[in-house]
Parts: C-alpha cells; sequence; structure tokens
C-alpha cells in the first residue's frame, strides 16, 4: 500500500456488472484502504443474484433500494445522501 488514504467505495449495483468489483478494489488497494464498500440496489430482483458472492469475498455492505419507478431511481439518492453522511 503507496499511502494511508482512505475511500469511500459506494456501487449502484444496477449499472455496473459484479465482474468489475475485484479490479476496483485492486486499484483502491494500491493507493489506500476502502474503509466503507457499500453497494446499492434491489436485491430481491433476480437480476442481482449474481453479486451475492462477491459481496460476501470483498466485505461489501449490500444496502437495500426497491425498483419502485422506473427511469432516475432511489438509489442514486441514497448514495449522495450516503456519501455526504460520510464525507462530514
Amino acid at each position: 500500500m503507496a499511502t494511508d488514504s482512505k475511500f469511500a467505495v459506494l456501487i449502484d449495483a444496477d449499472n455496473i456488472s459484479d465482474k468489475y468489483i475485484k479490479l476496483v478494489l485492486d486499484e483502491i488497494a494500491r493507493d489506500g484502504i476502502a474503509t466503507f464498500r457499500r453497494c446499492y440496489g434491489d436485491w430481491t430482483s433476480q437480476r442481482l443474484a449474481g453479486w451475492k458472492q462477491v459481496l460476501l469475498e470483498n466485505a461489501i455492505t449490500p444496502v437495500q433500494q426497491y425498483s419502485y419507478t422506473t427511469g432516475k431511481n432511489a438509489t442514486d439518492s441514497a448514495m449522495i445522501i450516503d456519501a455526504m453522511d460520510i464525507l462530514y
């Protein structure tokens, strides 16, 4: 680890494949430590079933966001709110 930088990793599971997470976390580990690891999505959806093992293997906390509407969803808002909470 090159520095003691701290990172918050907030993932929108609806918009990224689980196959990229290992690469992202490895890159972050080169520059510091991921002190927050959260992944947002509708975990009741079969579409995100592949994420379960990835979350467990990488100590990522799942955050439930139900898909009540189409278009812009609550996941974006939840991630923004969490980012602000972490920052302050």
